[in-house]
């Protein structure tokens, strides 16, 4: 059976993805300069769950895996994510985010004994040797932000195989409650481990305001409605890759409205991460398309 073609607007909205979830790394950016981390993710969950959480509701036998899906995705890989970032540059950040998708494969062998065979490998190789390259680039604030990233990518990969074992449920209940219940535990990680929240609020000017609004809307609500709707309408092996245009956007925006430096490590680095998880992605997608009846 022939897939059926993407429309032009099919195209407009998977561009529109690539184009919110790439400059999601600029507002964040923008945000955590004077809002801490864990707070502003907070701050963010508190809003997505106010918008979501009452008019999506889970059934009873659905609400653990979801609250075990909030400590992994909510705040094992959304929270670490912006501490991550508040330590390294946009373009960076834009890169090493894309951890996710060569992780992912690594466990897909660990969970499943899906085989990885050479071409993966090699792209797992060099997603993690452009990754290497970045962390010793001049301008980089050391090793630590890259490590916490590498954790939060992890929780990423461990995020999608929980969700395949919640079982069938509407993607805004996901998000809605994975946001209330995650909430409350980052509020607990700003109290322990940041200070200064209410001094940072007071200080937080438009343009980091405008930084969050984006993250809420853009970033969550726009752009994974898009994203559910073409993962309805075409299959992942299509529309995966336009994800991979998310890294050029963060670096354009990183170089153009935050000033920050490309250097030769950044360019090359990039082309070795996103070109180890294109040969991942691309790979797989002809493994399952060889293992279709």
């Amino acid at each position: 059976m022939t897939a059926p073609r993407m429309s032009p607007a099919d195209w407009a909205g998977a561009l529109a993805v690539a184009i919110l979830w790439g400059g999601n790394v600029i507002a964040v950016k923008v945000a955590v300069e004077t809002l801490p981390p864990f707070l502003l993710m907070g701050i963010r969950f508190s809003i997505v769950a106010l918008l979501l959480a009452p008019f999506f509701r889970p059934r009873r036998a659905q609400v653990p895996g979801l609250l075990a899906l909030a400590l992994v995705l909510g705040v094992g890989h959304f929270g670490l994510m912006f501490l991550a970032i508040s330590g390294m540059d946009a373009a960076t950040a834009a890169v090493a985010v894309q951890m996710t998708i060569p992780f992912s494969a690594v466990l897909a062998w660990l969970v499943y004994r899906e085989a990885l065979g050479w071409a993966r490998t090699l792209g797992v190789g060099l997603a993690f040797a452009g990754i290497l390259l970045l962390a010793g680039e001049p301008h980089a604030s050391g090793v630590w932000p890259l490590a916490v990233m590498a954790v939060s990518t992890l929780c990423w990969a461990v995020s999608n195989v929980m969700i395949k074992r919640v079982g069938l449920i509407d993607p805004l209940t996901i998000n809605g409650w994975v946001a209330l219940f995650a909430a409350p535990v980052l509020f607990v990680c700003s109290a322990l481990f940041e200070q200064g929240q209410a001094e940072a609020i007071a200080a937080t000017g438009l343009v980091g305001w405008a930084g969050l609004a984006y993250t809420v809307i853009g970033a969550s609500l726009i752009a994974y409605t898009l994203w559910y709707w073409l993962v309805r309408r075409h299959s992942l092996n299509r529309i995966v890759p336009f994800t991979l245009l998310g890294p050029a956007v963060g670096i354009t925006g990183g170089v153009l409205l935050l000033g920050e430096p490309l250097t030769w490590q950044k360019l090359v680095g990039g082309l070795l991460t996103v070109g180890g998880v294109a040969a991942v992605q691309m790979w797989s997608g002809k493994r399952k398309g060889q293992a279709e009846p």
